[in-house]
C-alpha cells in the first residue's frame, strides 16, 4: 500500500510540473510510479483527479478541491515537523514542572531566574504539590519528587541524597529537657509528618537502615513540612525533617540538631521523573541538567549548616 503522505506530495508535483514525467524528474522517481501513486489516491477516492489528453493535462473539479486540501495538509505536515525538530535542536516551549512544595519555594523558584535567562525560549510552569502526582495523566513534562522508586514505565534521574535532622528549638529543650536516646521521645512532644511513609505521626525509624522504630505522639501532625519547622521554631516540640526545610532555621540558631544515641534514617533521595519514549525532549533534557547542576556535587541546603 503506498504511502498517503507521499502521494498527495507527487499529486502536487504534477500539477506544478504540468506532466507525470515531469512530477517524476522533480521528485526523482519513475514516471511508473508517478502513475502508481496518482492511480491509488483516485481509487481510494473514487474519483478522477485529471483530465488526460495527448498535449495537455489539467485538474478536475474534485482535482482542485483536492488539491486545495493537500497543499493545506502538507504545509500542516511541515510546520509539525520543523517544530518537533527544532524542539532537541534549541529548547523551547512551555515546560510544566512539579515538585514538593517545600522543596519548591526554596530551592526549585530561587533558580529558575538563572534558567530563564540561559533558555530564553522555554516557558516555565511551576505547579507544587506534596501529594503524588501522575506526570503522563496530569500533562507533567517532569516531576522533582523525594521518595524510594518503585518498578515504573517512567524513567528517573537521581540529583541529590536528602538527609534528615531531628530537632527541636532552644526554648522547647530548655523547658521540657533535651533527649539523648531515641526512647526518650516517647516522652516528648513529637511534630508528625502525616505524608512520610517512614517518619510519620505515629512512629520514626533511626539508624542507617531504618532498623530501629520508635512509637511517638503529639499534639500536631501536618502534610507540610514547612509548617513543622515552624511550629519546631516556636517551641511546639521536636520535628524529624529533611534538612533542607530546616537548615536556614539551624544556621539561625532557631533549632537546634539533637544528638541521639541512633543516627537519623537517610530520606528517599530526590529524583528527576520524567515520560518514558526513545529521545527527551531538549527542553526536558536542559532543566534536568541544569537542575542536577544547581544540587550537585555538595546540595547548597548542605552549605547552610
Amino acid at each position: 500500500m503506498l504511502d498517503r503522505i507521499t502521494s498527495m506530495q507527487v499529486f502536487v508535483k504534477v500539477v506544478v510540473a504540468g506532466s507525470f514525467t515531469g512530477a517524476a524528474r522533480l521528485m526523482a522517481l519513475s514516471p511508473t510510479m508517478v502513475t502508481k501513486h496518482i492511480t491509488a489516491l483516485e481509487t481510494r477516492l473514487g474519483v478522477s483527479l485529471f483530465q488526460r489528453s495527448t498535449r495537455h493535462l489539467s485538474l478536475t473539479e474534485a482535482g482542485r478541491l483536492f488539491l486545495e486540501s493537500c497543499q493545506k495538509i502538507l504545509a500542516d505536515v511541515e510546520n509539525m515537523e520543523q517544530t518537533v525538530s527544532e524542539q532537541y535542536r534549541e529548547p523551547r516551549g512551555q515546560l510544566r514542572l512539579n515538585a514538593p512544595v517545600s522543596f519548591a519555594i526554596q530551592y526549585v523558584a530561587p533558580y529558575l531566574p538563572e534558567f530563564n535567562r540561559r533558555y530564553p525560549q522555554v516557558q516555565v510552569e511551576l505547579g507544587m504539590s506534596d501529594r503524588p502526582v501522575d506526570l503522563v495523566e496530569e500533562g507533567w513534562d517532569l516531576t522533582l519528587r523525594i521518595r524510594n522508586l518503585t518498578a515504573s514505565t517512567l524513567r528517573a534521574r537521581k540529583l541529590a541524597a536528602i538527609r534528615m535532622v531531628i530537632c527541636a528549638s532552644p526554648a522547647y529543650l530548655a523547658k521540657v529537657g533535651t533527649p539523648t536516646h531515641v526512647d526518650d521521645l516517647q516522652n516528648h512532644n513529637c511534630l508528625g509528618y502525616t505524608l512520610s511513609e517512614n517518619n510519620g505521626a505515629s512512629r520514626w525509624h533511626f539508624g542507617k537502615n531504618g532498623e530501629k522504630t520508635v512509637p511517638i505522639s503529639g499534639l500536631l501532625s501536618a502534610n507540610n513540612g514547612d509548617a513543622l519547622r515552624e511550629a519546631a521554631i516556636m517551641g511546639g516540640g521536636i520535628a524529624y525533617l529533611p534538612l533542607f526545610i530546616v537548615s536556614h532555621a539551624l544556621q539561625q540558631k532557631q533549632l537546634m540538631a539533637l544528638s541521639l544515641d541512633y543516627p537519623t534514617t537517610p530520606g528517599p533521595d530526590l529524583h528527576a521523573i520524567y515520560a518514558p519514549g526513545t529521545s527527551i525532549p531538549l527542553k526536558v533534557r536542559v532543566m534536568i541538567d541544569y537542575l542536577a547542576d544547581c544540587y550537585g556535587p555538595t546540595p547548597p541546603w548542605e552549605k547552610t549548616v
